[in-house]
């Protein structure tokens, strides 16, 4: 296997078995995050039923003008803080971090915290 082939193989692996543990539920849903090079996503999904409950980006028009010239730990501090808020108004308090592949470490562990600051319980 080429260079590329692998490090996608390892993604992919590590996903598998951070998705395996882990099951969203009407009372304590699943907190979806992905972290590109540029945005933060986060994403609160019902895997019971099938349904996203709530989401929140950088790239939202409300949070755009708020963290516009911030680094991205920075950006996913505020996007944690939203998403609680989102969740709060939803009635939702509990969930379950769902970090994908990525490291608790950075902008996935600034995102959960600004949403433990926002009420939502891990």
């Amino acid at each position: 296997m080429d260079k590329d082939k692998v490090i996608k193989y390892r993604r992919t692996r590590r996903k598998l078995r951070v998705r395996r543990k882990i099951f969203g539920t009407p009372d304590r849903p699943r907190l979806n995050v992905y972290r590109s090079n540029k945005h933060i996503y986060a994403q609160v999904i019902d895997d019971l039923n099938g349904h996203t409950l709530a989401q929140v980006s950088t790239l939202d028009k409300d949070l755009r003008n708020k963290i516009d010239n911030k680094a991205l730990g920075e950006k996913s501090k505020e996007v944690g803080l939203s998403i609680a808020k989102k969740c709060i108004s939803k009635g939702i308090t509990k969930a379950v971090l769902d970090k994908n592949r990525f490291a608790y470490h950075g902008c996935i562990k600034n995102l959960a915290e600004g949403a433990r600051e926002g009420g939502l319980k891990f």
